[in-house]
């Protein structure tokens, strides 16, 4: 087997095209994340430049994207084929998305790692942050329901819920956040305290299928963020539901049990520079966009 140093001779990273879009779908499907075409659609309208695809001379054999927020960037969905993995592939993906993080203005570049992968990510300068737990599955029993200091989100707050979330993230997120918002098939709960915003909890729905999150609270609000993330569960109950929730959250993690979704595996939340989410209770939108 060659050098990482002479593997790397042979890999090139492009941008990711339209026509990268399957072999992307089918190569992230091999680590059973069960992704569709549309999933790198969205991808890359929300960050042309930052979603790439690596060659072995004329064969594709890795991908890996990447968003900017402006200060805060996320990298996500790392995958290279097999023969391919530790020859310094991944490695020039994890370079190229970093450094096109930081071309954007990114202080803090933020990932979720699988437990087998946090040295790899270490390597790069990245430091474990927070553990979550992954759940998948149905959500078959009924939950308390929605209280009265809940209301379905209009079309006129998503600036409110935009500042919001930048407030608590860290970063603005409205190119992630608005599309999410703004699309009726999906689902938003607010918690209003006063005239002021106590916490959002956003679903992206596809038919039977459905990605709760983000969540997020002010902090020391645990009674509202479990009471946002009931509702949604209630209105999503026997679709088959993907979200991801920090260990430290134990009442939302409590919540989730009770609705009979499955745990499936734990993920680490790792940083390069200061942490961001902090200070809030937070549920992640995805595990590739933080």
């Amino acid at each position: 087997m060659c050098q990482s140093e002479e593997c790397n001779l042979m890999f090139r990273v492009a941008k990711m095209r339209v026509d990268d879009f399957l072999f992307a779908v089918q190569l992230a499907n091999t680590m059973g994340w069960n992704m569709a075409l549309e999933d790198f659609e969205f991808a890359v309208k929300l960050e042309h430049e930052g979603c790439f695809v690596l060659f072995n001379r004329s064969e594709r054999v890795g991908i890996a994207t990447c968003v900017s927020f402006g200060r805060v960037g996320w990298f996500g969905n790392l995958v290279v084929k097999e023969a391919c993995r530790r020859r310094g592939a991944g490695a020039l993906l994890v370079q190229s998305a970093v450094k096109y993080l930081k071309s954007t203005g990114a202080e803090t570049i933020g990932l979720h790692a699988y437990p087998h992968l946090i040295e790899f990510y270490k390597r790069f300068g990245f430091k474990a942050d927070v553990d979550y737990l992954v759940f998948q599955g149905k959500a078959v029993s009924p939950l308390t329901g929605e209280t009265a200091q809940l209301q379905k989100a209009k079309k006129q707050d998503i600036p409110a819920l935009i500042n919001f979330d930048s407030q608590c993230f860290g970063a603005c997120r409205k190119k992630l956040l608005e599309p999410i918002l703004r699309d009726t098939d999906n689902l938003c709960y607010v918690a209003v305290d006063g005239r002021e915003i106590a916490g959002y909890c956003a679903a992206t729905v596809y038919a039977e299928t459905a990605g709760i999150g983000p969540l997020m609270c002010r902090q020391n609000r645990g009674s509202v963020a479990v009471a946002l993330l009931e509702t949604v569960l209630n209105k999503l109950r026997n679709h088959d539901i993907f979200t991801c929730a920090p260990t430290e959250e134990t009442a939302l993690l409590e919540v989730l049990c009770k609705a009979g979704l499955p745990e499936k595996f734990r993920v680490t939340r790792m940083f390069l520079g200061p942490a961001a989410a902090k200070g809030c209770t937070y549920i992640a939108e995805s595990l590739e966009r933080g």
